[in-house]
């Protein structure tokens, strides 16, 4: 009997030590090993007089965001042959750095940035400088990747520290490039006793991005800083890379777009255009960029966006009636699609669950406010959920 309870004991004992390293697994932070990251040579360095800092050319780390490789300038957003196929405004806006970011691994006590945007203006009229023109880094955690700092532009070239007093050892981070503003160059700086390393890639199944083609509120108008811009929040929570084709004013699908879209291998395109275009426009464009981007790219899922309640229709009766009949023309397209036209995998988002319906969630009755951006990605996320492999 004494021997068969301390067997019992025993048994008890290994059990409850498994449990406790199952969840000592489920609950630790992400370890980032040696051997799987490529370290920056620190020859490649530049070094500050007083040997304060060594600045790494962001570029040695690769752009995640950006898609074409032959662009007219490093931080561009379309490659050299779109210039004079898509519209001139698209193709100014294409310029902007939004939604790319740089994706590194450092045992940095402390992190640096020098950068420089093409544009004097730093900030818009309902758009911050933090947003228009700043950067905005992440730190992965146990739980997912959290903000730590950012950089605040004073003028066109800015030398700031991100974060300082980071805790011991190697961390993964994602450095948010400017939306409104073209990036020039931008370098990361770490102590001369620190390395920098390349990030290791995305798990298996995630290394496709999400695609957002769309308007200013895609762009990432107005949030105060480029992370919170929704694309971006989306990409965190999927922990996805993201390619954001918001062109202010100029989401109006365009065949020349389309095709451009069309050469990107996705995860899912999100086509959420509709504030810019007309009743008329929707009506003439959508199914026909549909059936092509299927054509070229079947089984990726497509998921067309309504248009936002716009803040002031609750009490305007033109500002509602003008979305109202622009999403009619959406479902109408959407219908085609899903009838004689039957094209597999496409899903709708409707935009009455965009923005909330207190009124609070905007700058100027349409461009988000970070709240904005976050009730529109916690509408998104349970429709991406539905279609995206884990």
């Amino acid at each position: 009997m004494t021997r068969k309870m301390s067997l019992m004991n025993r048994y008890t004992a290994v059990q409850s030590l498994l449990i406790l390293f199952a969840i000592a697994l489920l609950i630790s932070p992400p370890v980032i090993f040696a051997e799987s990251i490529e370290k920056l040579d620190p020859n490649m360095a530049v070094a500050d007089p007083d040997g304060e800092w060594i600045w790494y050319d962001a570029l040695l780390l690769g752009i995640e965001g950006k898609v074409w490789g032959e662009t007219e300038k490093p931080y561009d957003r379309l490659p050299t042959k779109a210039e004079g196929v898509v519209t001139d405004s698209v193709w100014k806006l294409s310029k902007h750095s939004a939604g790319m970011a740089v994706h590194f691994v450092s045992d940095a006590e402390k992190i640096s940035a020098k950068w420089e945007v093409t544009n004097d203006n730093l900030a818009m009229p309902h758009m911050p400088a933090t947003g228009v023109s700043g950067l905005d880094l992440y730190v992965r955690l146990d739980k997912g990747w959290h903000w730590i700092g950012n950089g605040r532009p004073s003028q066109k070239e800015t030398q700031a520290v991100l974060a300082s007093g980071i805790p011991a050892g190697s961390h993964e981070y994602l450095l948010y490039l400017p939306l409104y503003n073209g990036t020039a160059s931008l370098a990361i700086g770490v102590p001369k006793e620190a390395s920098l390393a390349k990030a290791p890639a995305r798990p298996e199944g995630k290394q496709k991005p999400l695609v957002f083609y769309g308007t200013s509120i895609t762009h990432g108008g107005c949030a105060s800083r480029p992370g919170m811009a929704y694309p971006a929040i989306l990409g965190r929570r999927f922990d996805r890379p993201v390619v954001n084709l918001g062109f202010s004013g100029n989401g109006k699908m365009e065949a020349a777009m389309g095709e451009l879209l069309q050469e990107i291998d996705a995860a899912a395109y999100i086509l959420d255009c509709i504030p810019n275009m007309t009743p008329e426009l929707i009506a003439e464009r959508v199914v026909p960029l549909v059936k092509a981007l299927r054509a070229a790219r079947p089984g990726i899922p497509i998921l067309l966006v309504e248009n936002i309640q716009y803040q002031s229709g609750a009490f305007l009766e033109a500002s509602r009636i003008a979305y109202e009949e622009k999403n009619e023309a959406l479902q109408e397209s959407y219908g085609t699609l899903l009838g004689s036209e039957y094209i597999s995998d496409l899903y709708y988002l409707p935009g009455d669950t965009l923005l909330g319906s207190d009124g609070e969630a905007t700058v100027d009755g349409v461009h988000p406010t970070d709240l904005g951006f976050q009730r529109m990605a916690d509408a998104f996320e349970p429709v991406l959920k539905s279609f995206l492999s884990e």
